[in-house]
């Protein structure tokens, strides 16, 4: 995620609702893919080049105020020349616009330049095990629209489906925004294999067992499709969103995982496998895990919010921060989920004292691994499906 200038190559509103799905088995409603013609002027995973992908994002982190074409050449180490070509197609192709006037040291004042962010949207889609949440963002990752249904991931394929495309259709109609819509984003528990979009034995819903989700998604919906853990997704979005360095984040709802941010990078490992954080087994012998182990982290932190010792749950999930922040040497821990954000307090203040008292880093200015409430909220997921879509197109890794 992290980028230097020697990177660059040479010249070459929200709208909520709440209700419940629609069935729990069986054949689902007729579900319609995204109405509308694909546009022929926004087609960024085509568009995009390196260079490109380095002016875009500048103009992204810019803002509204806007950047200069020098300055654009000054940062990317690229030729004014290049710069202006570059600039001049995202004008042409309405990805940039003039933002007004800067006064120069000397000369005419210079023209500013800013992305415009309703340009391109992407959909985010968390399925949770008993929850569907869909958001549009626009490409500066701000939500434009959301949905929230109650959805078991058991309902079957078909009504999982039919409910995901319903949901996405309804967002993008209401906003009339199939002409600037890159694709879709699905973020929800694994095991999975992020490249080709199949999943595995989702734990607790083994049922799915390589079902090919993005290839059946995007038949349906008539756009392209990336799948991810949902903890991969809710790492990529505290990633694009400014959190430097390897961090972990934990993510505690009705499972727990981890993801993991190393060197400024999603770590997915060769199997889509890192980050199966609530699989770590810490007490032998322990209560058996829907996984099939006995006395793992999840299972164990579980089992104490179930009887309300909100404490002993802190205290396990840092246990096993601890494990991780030993074996990466991370810079922070960073703590989401439903679960922990219905009382962050006392789960920010358990999981520090382990890690204080069992992760002390030598040779550092700072004691211990700090742990901090991850931003986002229950959007968190979401938001960082669709950076999945978002985060390619500003040169942030493939998604």
């Amino acid at each position: 995620m992290n980028r230097t200038d020697a990177q660059a190559r040479p010249d070459a509103a929200e709208v909520s609702e709440t209700g419940t799905a629609a069935g729990t088995g069986g054949s689902p409603d007729p579900a319609p893919g995204v109405p509308g013609e694909r546009p022929a002027g926004v087609n960024l995973f085509a568009l995009r080049s390196h260079n490109a992908a380095l002016v875009l994002d500048l103009l992204r982190t810019a803002g509204p105020d806007g950047i200069s074409r020098l300055e654009l050449a000054e940062r990317t180490g690229l030729t004014p020349q290049a710069v202006s070509k570059i600039t001049a197609r995202l004008r042409e192709e309405g990805l940039v616009a003039e933002a007004g006037r800067r006064a120069s040291t000397g000369g005419k004042p210079r023209t500013v330049l800013r992305l415009v962010p309703e340009a391109g949207h992407a959909v985010g889609v968390h399925l949770d095990r008993d929850e569907l949440r869909v958001v549009l963002t626009d490409l500066d990752g701000r939500v434009v629209a959301e949905r929230r249904v109650a959805l078991s991931l058991g309902a079957g394929a078909g009504t999982v489906l039919g409910a995901v495309v319903r949901r996405v259709t309804e967002v993008v109609e209401d906003h009339a925004v199939a002409s600037t819509l890159l694709g879709a984003g699905v973020a929800l528990p694994g095991p999975l294999d992020h490249v080709r979009g199949v999943l595995h034995r989702v734990t607790g819903f083994p049922e799915w067992d390589g079902f090919a989700l993005r290839d059946a998604l995007a038949a349906r919906l008539g756009v392209p499709v990336v799948v991810d853990k949902d903890t991969n997704a809710a790492a990529l979005g505290l990633a694009v969103g400014g959190e430097r360095g390897s961090f972990a984040c934990l993510h505690l709802g009705t499972g727990l995982g981890a993801g993991l941010v190393i060197g400024g990078s999603v770590h997915r490992g060769t199997r889509t496998g890192a980050g199966e954080f609530g699989h770590q087994v810490i007490q032998l012998d322990g209560p058996p895990c829907p996984c099939g182990n006995r006395g793992c982290v999840e299972a164990l932190c579980l089992a104490a919010i179930r009887r309300g010792d909100v404490a002993e749950a802190a205290r396990v999930l840092g246990e096993g921060a601890a494990n991780l922040a030993g074996l990466l040497d991370i810079d922070a821990v960073l703590l989401g989920g439903r679960t922990i954000a219905a009382d962050p307090e006392p789960f920010v203040r358990g999981v520090a004292a382990v890690l204080d008292a069992r992760a002390r880093r030598e040779g550092s200015r700072e004691s211990a691994v700090p742990v901090r409430l991850a931003p986002g909220g229950p959007r968190a997921v979401a938001r960082g499906a669709a950076q999945l879509l978002l985060a390619p197109v500003f040169g942030r890794g493939d998604g």
